[in-house]
């Protein structure tokens, strides 16, 4: 087998190949079968090797990273396959996002793609199997060829902090997700007085980098919300800022109604959000872009509108997991 990835590594095949049959399955069945071929390593493993993603060394918030294009919160919901991940070529991957109890998620239908805009809508309302699960797998992740972080959701301060001891030690840093459209307890956290409580709590505690996950914005009233959440994660000194969430979209065909909005679909409101963050927190804050970033182009146009990383989820489901070397390799050649 490991002579035929040189060939598979330089041809279109997840795109020709997979992607039509994947796609011939509803999403979160397909994602089961990408679970499974996640969980050989062996593969993965062989893969890094075939492909020859480049190093493109960054230092962010003190974590030196092989390059600055992250694996996004939800992809890897609970933990499982994060060293496959990692094999992909990213310079960190993100778990999650862990819930402190397990948690079966929202009713389904849950997930629809979008075709003809690389996009999908997601109201999975985080399933969870709950933070022993996802602390007992990351104890056992000793293979990690990226940098490793969790997310965790901010549903309750207690349980947050719990979260947050008890996974810190296991990783590299944490984001704590303030912003899913899709679980309305976290909306009390999109207020600055209550997030600002949630991040003196968890500063007293934290010994390692900490970003926040900060919903989008569409509309005046929103941007000032948003920004007043900004100024709190920088007046409580927070490492950096993930920007941004999906955006809350209505669709009938989903079993609640309405869900998240990610994909290219979003990718221009993540480069216009990104540098009013940048000009809001100054040059000393870490700031991820995350929000339809499916080629090198994008994710330069993300940096040089002042981020410091770009994270992916979406375009991994239309592109296949070739996209990370695709991306990675084409900021080499201009670095």
């Amino acid at each position: 087998m490991s002579l035929r990835f040189p060939i598979l590594s330089r041809l279109p095949w997840y795109r020709l190949l997979v992607r039509p049959i994947l796609f011939r399955f509803a999403p979160e069945p397909a994602q089961k079968i990408a679970d499974k071929a996640l969980a050989i390593q062996p593969l993965w493993r062989a893969y890094a090797k075939a492909a020859n993603v480049p190093d493109i060394p960054v230092t962010v918030a003190g974590m030196a990273l092989r390059n600055p294009v992250g694996l996004a919160a939800g992809l890897d919901k609970q933990c499982a396959y994060l060293d496959s991940l990692g094999n992909l070529g990213f310079g960190y991957v993100i778990g999650g996002t862990v819930t402190h109890n397990a948690r079966p998620g929202n009713p389904k239908p849950r997930v629809l793609r979008l075709p003809q805009q690389s996009s999908l809508i997601n109201a999975l309302g985080f399933p969870s199997e709950g933070l022993h699960a996802a602390e007992a797998r990351l104890r056992k992740l000793t293979d990690r060829p990226a940098n490793v972080l969790v997310s965790i959701a901010a549903l309750d301060e207690q349980e947050t902090l719990e979260c947050l001891t008890t996974l810190e030690p296991l990783v590299d840093g944490i984001e704590v997700n303030i912003s899913s459209p899709n679980t309305a307890g976290l909306r009390k956290f999109q207020e600055p007085v209550a997030l600002r409580g949630l991040l003196d709590i968890l500063n007293a505690a934290r010994t390692k980098p900490l970003f926040i996950k900060i919903p989008p914005y569409m509309n005046e009233a929103e941007h000032e919300n948003v920004m007043s959440l900004v100024r709190a994660c920088r007046d409580a000194g927070m490492t950096g800022i993930t920007v941004m969430n999906t955006i809350p979209v209505e669709d009938a065909r989903l079993a609640m109604g309405r869900g998240g909005l990610s994909g290219l679909a979003v990718r221009e409101d993540m480069l216009r959000i990104v540098p009013e963050v940048r000009a809001e927190v100054g040059s000393e804050m870490v700031i991820n872009a995350c929000g339809g970033i499916a080629t090198a182009e994008d994710a330069r146009r993300a940096l040089a509108a002042g981020a410091n990383t770009v994270q992916i989820y979406t375009s991994m489901v239309y592109r296949g997991p070739g996209v990370v070397g695709e991306i990675v390799k084409g900021l080499a050649k201009r670095s």
